[in-house]
């Protein structure tokens, strides 16, 4: 029980994937995924971008080249671009993870979380029973796909036109934040 009587382990109730099947635990079971997940774009990107692959075209649609990447202070762009890749771990529990929304409907209630009360009992019984539907990788892909095109689209595409840059540069960026997002959604929806 916590200060305001709630019950955190009893918020996302679902059956446990350990022997003692009926203990009721949080959705975020396992933390540590938001930080694996985060490495997700820096693997991809090492991929993605190498010259062997795309980092040639992309230097080129992105206007620049070898020399304008020297001198930068690569520790910085790669700790900062790991410190984002976890927000982004931690924006896809809520996009591919519906118990949360069902939570959020009803946490304003004041009995809610309050042990025994109506809506604490009514929300338990329903995490048991749903808790863990739509809970995979092809799920999570699925939204992160859906997320790389109906969220990252519209930003990266719009602050490309700004900047005068061209379909190509459009079309090798947003391939990478694709395939990225679904690795991510996946992982998360699966293994948190």
């Amino acid at each position: 029980m916590y200060k305001h009587g709630y019950d955190l382990t009893a918020l996302f109730a679902r059956k446990s994937q350990n022997p003692n099947k009926n203990k009721m635990q949080s959705p975020i079971s396992n933390p540590w995924i938001f930080l694996v997940t985060g490495l997700i774009p820096l693997v991809l990107g090492f991929i993605w971008y190498n010259p062997k692959v795309l980092g040639n075209a992309w230097l080129k649609a992105s206007g620049l080249d070898e020399e304008k990447l020297k001198g930068a202070n690569m520790a910085l762009i790669f700790g900062l671009s790991y410190v984002f890749s976890v927000f982004l771990a931690v924006a896809m529990y809520p996009i591919t993870i519906h118990q949360g929304g069902f939570m959020s409907m009803l946490m304003n209630d004041p009995e809610f979380g309050k042990e025994g009360s109506e809506i604490t009992n009514f929300f338990n019984e329903t995490m048991l029973k749903y808790g863990r539907d739509f809970r995979t990788f092809k799920h999570g892909v699925l939204h992160g796909i859906l997320t790389a095109i109906t969220i990252g689209l519209p930003i990266l595409g719009t602050n490309a036109l700004f900047e005068r840059k061209g379909f190509k540069y459009i079309a090798i960026n947003m391939g990478y934040w694709i395939i990225c997002l679904a690795l991510m959604g996946g992982v998360v929806c699966q293994w948190l």
